[in-house]
């Protein structure tokens, strides 16, 4: 279990990862020519609009899987659906990897610092937030990357498939939901995905740290 102060630390980073990345999602699909995020009121930064309760929790427990509450979007409206749709379900994802390069950035720009106030030296917290910025974004990153339907992953991998494939392969969503329980309960994708986070954590600590020397 994540006790209080940890919670405390976790959940403006939270807030903030899973807005920005529906956030993402929506916005792309506005500039592709989708009004429906739009009319749906999910082109904010407002975090109540996003949040998914079991998913938030999920990224609180593990701080590298979780999910938040899907933007609609109507390919329908895209000049080319499967391209654009690839590029809208990208969005999140990478908008969660730029993220963690920011909290990267300012992890080491924190702990340059010698910011005290009274006997507490504040840089030091804050820097932990960062950090933690940079565990869950990177862990969202990958999770939403997976290619199993409905994670983000599917929708950009759907567009290199034959055409006879495609409507198939997402149409396993219900499958796809089931399979990632599985992984999830019986501990699989932990075993998968923590050596992968803790590798991409540490490489991108070690890189931004050159900005700082």
């Amino acid at each position: 279990m994540v006790d209080l102060q940890v919670f405390i630390l976790i959940l403006p980073v939270l807030l903030l990862s899973l807005t920005l990345h529906e956030f993402s999602h929506g916005f792309v699909a506005h500039l592709l020519g989708d009004p429906t995020p739009y009319r749906e009121g999910r082109l904010t930064l407002n975090p109540i609009k996003h949040l998914d309760f079991f998913g938030a929790l999920a990224l609180i427990l593990t701080q590298a899987i979780g999910w938040a509450k899907p933007v609609p979007i109507n390919p329908n409206y895209f000049k080319n659906p499967w391209r654009d749709m690839a590029i809208t379900s990208a969005a999140g994802p990478i908008s969660n990897l730029l993220l963690a390069i920011a909290f990267a950035l300012l992890y080491h720009f924190l702990n340059s610092l010698n910011l005290v106030i009274g006997s507490l030296k504040i840089s030091e917290p804050l820097a932990l937030i960062s950090y933690l910025g940079v565990r869950i974004n990177l862990g969202l990153a990958i999770f939403n990357f997976l290619p199993i339907p409905p994670l983000d992953g599917s929708k950009v991998i759907v567009k290199f498939l034959p055409l006879s494939w495609r409507v198939n392969y997402l149409r396993l969503e219900l499958v796809g939901f089931l399979i990632i329980l599985f992984l999830a309960l019986t501990g699989i994708l932990g075993l998968t995905l923590y050596p992968i986070l803790k590798f991409l954590s540490n490489l991108l600590l070690s890189y931004t740290s050159i900005f700082f020397k």
